[in-house]
C-alpha cells in the first residue's frame, strides 16, 4: 500500500463508502482504485485528485497535503544519477535492492537523516 492508497481508505473509512461507491462516484473502475490503494498503480492524475477532493469535500489544506502525499506514492521509482559521483550510484542501487527489507524503524531513521541534511536546491525538491 502506498502512503496516498492509505489516506484515500482512511477517507473512504471515515466517510464509510466502499471502494465500489466510490469509484462509481468519481467515474473510476473499482479495480482501478483498489489498485491504486494497494500500490499496484503510479501516482495518480491531477484530474483524479482533483475528484477524490471534491468527492470528500476536503478543505485546502488538506487537498495540499493529499497531493503531495499522491506524489509521494508512485511505487515504481526511477532514481537518475547520471552525472553524480559514484558512490551515489551505488547507494541507490543498494538502498534499491535491501529496501524491502528494511524496518520501518530503519525507514524513520533515513527519513530523520534526510530531514536533517542540508540541500543546496531545497527550494526545487
Amino acid at each position: 500500500m502506498t502512503p496516498f492508497g492509505e489516506a484515500v481508505r482512511e477517507l473512504r473509512r471515515r466517510k464509510g463508502v466502499s471502494q465500489k461507491e466510490m469509484a462509481a462516484a468519481i467515474g473510476v473502475s473499482p479495480a482501478y482504485l483498489s489498485a491504486l490503494e494497494h500500490g499496484k498503480r503510479g501516482a495518480p492524475s491531477f484530474d483524479f485528485l482533483q475528484r477524490v477532493a471534491g468527492y470528500f469535500n476536503v478543505i485546502w489544506d488538506e487537498a495540499d497535503e493529499l497531493f503531495r502525499i499522491a506524489h509521494l506514492s508512485d511505487p515504481k521509482v526511477v532514481l537518475d544519477t547520471s552525472g553524480l559521483p559514484p558512490g551515489h550510484t551505488a547507494f541507490a542501487n543498494r538502498l534499491s535492492m535491501e529496501i524491502r527489507g528494511l524496518s520501518a524503524e530503519t525507514i524513520r531513521a533515513l527519513e530523520d537523516v534526510l530531514e536533517k541534511a542540508t540541500f543546496p536546491d531545497k527550494d526545487r525538491r
